[in-house]
């Protein structure tokens, strides 16, 4: 899952991206409204946590501009303003959730993945496939019920390959989802990373590889 955390308060949004990183997913960061413009006109986030009160553009305009490219990122609002009628406004601005700070981190994760799999068509919560099973809250992978270990970079795969539910995932898109953007494009940590995962998965083999075009699950 690709995340854009936006917070004007370094402190705040690098511990928030270094927690979520934690949980599998690649998160790039934006400390005010047009920094977090930019990033959306080149790269496809699955959730965007925006903050409202931000310098720059004000986040309810980043809102309102992302809300009007009809984008497919959901929006989880985070701001310092939690009472009723400013959730209501927030909410009406078009985001898809409202979190108020402070905040307990692990609602944060919670909701950030539960955006996450409101996709057409909406994934469950769990996903399996192949007699593979994989709880994304849980950070749970198990393969015919028995548990595998993966690292945070196979699972972030993995995940991406199921949430595809049989369709080819290019290496474009795995670098997209499960790394940030400072990654090199031309690097082989995707074909690294699914020679381990595929070892740790074992046999009969269940990811293959689509010659020219990606791998798909």
């Amino acid at each position: 899952m690709r995340v854009l955390v936006v917070e004007d308060e370094r402190v705040l949004a690098d511990a928030i991206a270094t927690g979520l990183r934690r949980e599998a997913m690649a998160v790039d960061v934006a400390y005010d409204g047009a920094g977090a413009l930019e990033r959306t006109g080149y790269i496809d986030y699955d959730v965007i946590v925006l903050d409202r009160d931000l310098p720059k553009v004000h986040g309810d305009e980043v809102c309102r501009r992302l809300v009007a490219q009809r984008t497919s990122s959901r929006i989880l609002m985070l701001t310092a303003a939690g009472d009723v009628d400013d959730k209501v406004e927030g909410l009406g601005l078009g985001a898809d959730d409202y979190l108020a700070k402070p905040f307990v981190f692990i609602e944060l994760v919670a909701r950030v993945r539960a955006l996450g799999r409101r996709s057409a068509p909406a994934l469950p919560p769990v996903l399996e496939r192949g007699g593979v099973r994989l709880d994304p809250g849980k950070r749970l992978v198990t393969r015919d019920g028995k548990e595998i270990s993966l690292t945070k970079k196979e699972f972030a795969v993995l995940e991406e390959l199921m949430r595809a539910e049989g369709a080819v995932v290019s290496q474009e898109d795995l670098l997209d989802k499960a790394w940030d953007e400072n990654i090199d494009p031309f690097t082989n940590v995707v074909r690294v990373t699914m020679m381990t995962l595929r070892k740790k998965l074992g046999d009969p083999q269940v990811i293959e590889t689509v010659p020219g075009v990606g791998y798909k699950l």
